[in-house]
């Protein structure tokens, strides 16, 4: 395949993050994690080019070779055995350091749009084990539908129906949360996960009351910790109307609300802004054709 390929990527939002205490021998935690995509965009393009492009606009501080899309299109080329001559240009609207899956996001969305111009399967073994090695989250992306998510939050274990909510995302003036530190504190003081079969259930069934009453994520504390706006974003996130329950997403910094409908999320987004000079916006969870190419 050639030619132009333009793809919108959805953010995520954990309903349920569990993380176990201890590392393997990776270093990593055992992670429980119940991810929904949700309906903030960044859009990703992909054209033909005599040799490996990458170019983000708002531009990062990084260089491009550091990127998780470069990482992404150079291990997917050399696991294929192809020349990597793409240029990638990705808008960003997904904030970074949110626990919105951000860069996650965008080097899944790569691995979709190469995969198929490469001719295999974005569920070839390949391109997923590619995403596990880029990242714990970038696997999610590969699909994007509701999933549990085991292993180090890498391993797809189960698939639920979509389904459609009104959502708040609040995200404080902070600079966001190091996943690093937040994991560093979540060592030195977090505790045992509770099970993720309530969630699970809730969205099986397509029960949104039931899925709110389940959210839960044991790295909210040292999120709240490390970042006093957190702490304030998120607090004042649950206490508005409208809300059926809130939660901290990922390692922070944004906080997200299920709502009784789009008119108390857009209530809620305009007072965050507005009264508090964070940033906020109304989207949908769990919504339907949210990865699909064009």
């Amino acid at each position: 395949m050639s030619g132009r390929q333009v793809i919108e990527t959805p953010c995520k939002v954990n309903l349920h993050l569990g993380i176990h205490r201890g590392r393997d021998e990776r270093g990593y935690h055992q992670v429980d994690s119940v991810m929904v995509p949700v309906s903030l965009f960044d859009t990703i393009t992909v054209e033909d080019a005599s040799e490996l492009v990458v170019c983000h606009e708002p531009a990062l501080e990084v260089a491009p070779e550091k990127t998780t899309v470069w990482r992404a299109a150079t291990m997917l080329a050399e696991t294929l055995g192809v020349e990597p001559n793409v240029r990638i240009d990705v808008v960003a609207r997904i904030p970074e350091k949110a626990g919105l899956g951000g860069s996650s996001a965008d080097a899944g969305a790569v691995l979709r749009a190469l995969a198929q111009r490469w001719g295999v399967p974005v569920d070839d073994e390949r391109v997923v084990s590619v995403a596990r090695r880029v990242g714990a989250d970038v696997a999610f992306f590969l699909d994007c539908r509701p999933g549990l998510y085991l292993g180090a939050g890498d391993v797809l274990e189960r698939i639920f129906p979509e389904f459609d909510a009104p959502v708040a995302l609040v995200m404080p003036a902070a600079d966001g949360v190091s996943t690093k530190e937040a994991y560093d504190e979540f060592d030195a003081s977090g505790e045992e996960p509770a099970s993720y079969a309530s969630v699970c259930a809730a969205l099986e069934r397509g029960d949104v009351g039931a899925m709110a009453a389940a959210l839960y994520n044991n790295l909210a504390p040292a999120a709240k910790l490390l970042c006093a706006d957190v702490m304030a974003a998120s607090e004042w996130l649950a206490a508005q109307p409208g809300v059926l329950a809130s939660q901290v997403t990922g390692s922070g910094a944004c906080s997200f609300a299920l709502c009784e409908s789009d008119e108390a999320a857009r209530a809620i987004a305009a007072s965050a802004r507005d009264a508090h000079g964070w940033r906020a916006w109304v989207a949908h969870a769990g919504g339907a054709g949210m990865c699909e190419n064009s």
